[in-house]
């Protein structure tokens, strides 16, 4: 059943409820869907809520400002307070510092090895620091481990005026790459996090550079389990504690400043699974570490992430008009995942949201609509929905069959 969305039949909208074998999922964790659970239905396009808004349990009480907890899988929010508050990023700043970095490095555009010159400016730079000098050798790699587990303002600064001529210029660029990333209530000023009344972010940005930083780099991010640095014979150990308390952590930032207080994104991966957490405003060292332990393992114990149709199967099959073939397999390229409440795996539909009719011909990779991922239609993750093999066009009897069958309906 179809819905007119125009006074055209061709533009017409079509929005299956998908059924999902359950009894299956729960025995091998992915098998493709088909056929549908209801009649064909046209739905609202709703953003998407956080995990926690389908679960009985209540978010936790923590002790912060603001605070967000992200699967770094399916990028969905399961709990948050104040994520969108505009608040100081401090030295979480440097985490950008050092994907752009690591971009560069990606790029060729730098090497590991390379001297970076140390300007007066980042030598003088105040804060926590790296104790780089200038005319004293520093490679790329030294800084990187300077900014990561030292937390260096000056190393920061050598590093942005490496790569872009001056600090200012590297701040724009931050601010560029991160409306890139999605960051939209993001604006840098500097390189380090040090004060400015225009450098600011939110905790659900600072989420996303998180989850970004360890998807787009994964190799690289390793560093950021590194527990301790020696440069200049001075050695430093790394401000995350949680390094040392839980060993599925391994990562990522710590920050603090007066008007920000104590700030850290931390992760931890346990099994396939990974949480971040991002908090900010703390009133001590030991409160950021152990309210974000607390919200790391509050997210492992009461939700679940779960493999819902494996990489190159087939999440809907849809009627094909004037085409070789009449079923088109529409999906997404990689496995299609979700993260909902322990308990809640039975209450999962799949909405998919295409033209109707389809027409031929179809070309894999195109994309013809959208899957939302819902528990008690709620909807808690969307999808781009794409074509996942070729249907050709077919000759002209058979397509002024297909075409007199549509006139019919």
């Amino acid at each position: 059943m179809s819905v007119w969305t125009t006074s055209t039949r061709w533009l017409m909208l079509a929005v299956v409820t998908v059924a999902l074998p359950w009894q299956a999922l729960a025995q091998t964790t992915a098998t493709a869907t088909s056929g549908a659970a209801g009649a064909t239905r046209v739905a609202a396009t709703v953003p998407t809520v956080d995990v926690t808004q389908v679960s009985s349990i209540a978010k936790p009480v923590v002790a912060a400002r603001a605070w967000i907890l992200v699967d770094a899988v399916t990028g969905q929010t399961i709990a948050a307070e104040n994520p969108q508050q505009t608040v100081e990023p401090a030295s979480l700043t440097k985490i950008m510092t050092v994907y752009l970095t690591f971009d560069a490095l990606k790029e060729n555009r730098i090497t590991r090895d390379q001297q970076v010159t140390v300007s007066e400016k980042a030598w003088k730079t105040p804060g926590s620091r790296m104790f780089i000098e200038p005319r004293k050798e520093v490679t790329v790699d030294e800084i990187i481990q300077g900014i990561v587990v030292q937390s260096g303002n000056d190393a920061s600064v050598a590093i942005a005026q490496t790569l872009a001529g001056t600090e200012e210029a590297f701040a724009q660029r931050m601010t560029e790459k991160a409306r890139e990333l999605g960051m939209t209530d993001t604006t840098f000023k500097n390189s380090n996090g040090l004060p400015d009344p225009e450098h600011t972010t939110t905790v659900r940005d600072l989420a996303i550079l998180a989850q970004r930083m360890i998807s787009d780099h994964p190799n690289e991010y390793q560093v950021y389990s590194q527990r301790e640095f020696t440069y200049n014979n001075i050695k430093q150990a790394n401000r995350n504690r949680l390094l040392w308390a839980d060993p599925s952590v391994d990562g990522m930032k710590t920050g603090h400043t007066e008007a920000a207080g104590y700030c850290l994104i931390s992760t931890a991966q346990r099994g396939e699974r990974r949480i971040i957490s991002v908090l900010v405003g703390a009133d001590s060292e030991a409160t950021r570490a152990e309210e974000s332990l607390k919200l790391l393992n509050w997210a492992f114990q009461n939700f679940d992430t779960v493999k819902l149709v494996d990489e190159g199967q087939a999440a809907v099959e849809a009627r094909v008009w004037e085409g070789t073939s009449e079923i088109a397999k529409l999906g997404t390229e990689q496995s299609i995942w979700l993260t909902i409440p322990r308990g809640k795996t039975g209450d999962v539909q799949l909405v998919a949201q295409r033209p109707d009719p389809l027409l031929a011909p179809l070309s894999a990779g195109q994309r013809v609509g959208t899957l939302t991922l819902t528990v008690d239609n709620q909807p808690l993750r969307t999808l781009p929905l794409d074509v996942l093999t070729d249907v050709e066009r077919a000759g002209f009897f058979s397509r002024a069959i297909d075409q007199f069958k549509l006139w019919l309906q």
